[in-house]
């Protein structure tokens, strides 16, 4: 039986170091472009809330 150095070597190309085809990571330009649309949704959400429960209780 071959050491572990030498065991793998046979059926290897001469290059083995493939290219990465999923880069990781990634950068400004990879994040969502949302901006602050969130928090004015979560404000009506709010504001519709009040809204019902102001006229349940009038």
């Amino acid at each position: 039986m071959a050491d572990g150095g030498d065991f793998y070597s046979g059926d290897r190309p001469e290059n083995p170091k493939l290219e990465e085809d999923r880069p990781r990571g990634g950068g400004p330009e990879d994040r969502p472009q949302t901006g602050h649309r969130h928090v004015w949704v979560w404000w009506l959400v709010v504001a519709i809330v009040i809204l019902i429960l102001f006229f349940l209780f009038i």
